[in-house]
């Protein structure tokens, strides 16, 4: 039995996340269409492995694909971003409850560590964009549900898309941290509601911030 090579599924990964952060950074604006003659040049590489990165994203929402006109970075209406930030309040104040009923007082030390960094972070923007991504992401991996963690970590990829982030509102900073002190006290009394409250409201008001 001959061997598989795993080569062209490890190409079209490194592809699609070459793109990716390419549409993260604004270098491929929401509604441009993507030059795949362009960019298969630039990669040194045939259109096959790039047509299959464009159908990763496509799956993830970050790009999306008309037929006979090819592949356009996905925009963001404000109802989109509304349904986005709603689905993500729902999955994760449900984590929040389940972290306040079950984490152990280790899990628990660690997130507060992430808060205080995030504390130390004001000043720094994007390393306070990073760490409050840290921050929501380990709380759902201590929650346990992996599938809940797939759902959120693909809508945090889509509400990437918005032209106006959230933390970049003057004073939100501030505001989203104090949030995330509300929902840390409430997980250290161990109140499920408290947390699942607190956490519904920190994504109401983000995205309040955000449109």
């Amino acid at each position: 039995m001959s061997a598989v090579s795993l080569a062209p599924r490890a190409l079209y990964e490194e592809v699609a996340e070459l793109l990716r952060q390419r549409i993260f950074n604004r270098e491929l604006e929401p509604g441009s269409w993507v030059d795949e003659v362009k960019l298969a040049q630039e990669y040194g590489i045939s259109r096959t492995p790039l047509r299959e990165a464009l159908k990763v994203l496509a799956a993830e929402g970050l790009v999306t694909i008309k037929v006979r006109r090819g592949a356009y970075v996905t925009e963001m209406s404000e109802r989109d971003l509304a349904e986005v930030y709603h689905l993500l309040a729902l999955l994760e104040s449900d984590a929040a409850a389940v972290v306040a009923q079950q984490a152990s007082a280790a899990e628990l030390k660690e997130l507060q560590k992430l808060h205080r960094e995030l504390e130390n972070a004001v000043k720094d923007r994007e390393r306070f964009f990073a760490l409050n991504e840290s921050f929501h992401m380990r709380l759902l991996e201590i929650a346990g549900n992996r599938w809940r963690n797939q759902m959120v970590a693909d809508l945090r990829k889509v509400m990437k898309l918005n032209r106006h982030h959230s933390l970049l509102k003057s004073g939100r900073i501030q505001e989203s941290l104090a949030e995330h002190g509300a929902v840390m006290q409430a997980l250290a009394q161990r109140d499920a509601a408290a947390a699942r409250e607190r956490m519904q409201a920190h994504f109401r008001n983000g995205l309040e911030a955000a449109v």
